[in-house]
């Protein structure tokens, strides 16, 4: 049962990927709601719930990667 090398590095690219968008979803959705009375408070918000769910994608897409690298699906 060896591992795919190939796709192992590919799901860890994916899972790195991710990382960014953990800290920066959040930290706009804070920025937005901190700033409401801004003219720009709801795109703020929109990119920050849109970089949220683009790292649990990623997650999860790079966690499925890695799965499939070691058991050979």
């Amino acid at each position: 049962m060896a591992t795919n090398k190939e796709l192992l590095s590919k799901g860890i690219k994916y899972l790195a990927g991710a990382l960014p968008l953990l800290f920066i979803g959040p930290s706009l959705i804070y920025n937005a709601f901190m700033n409401e009375q801004n003219a720009w408070h709801y795109l703020v918000l929109a990119i920050g719930i849109i970089a949220c769910l683009a790292a649990m994608f990623l997650m999860y897409l790079g966690l499925k990667t890695i799965m499939k690298s070691l058991f050979n699906d």
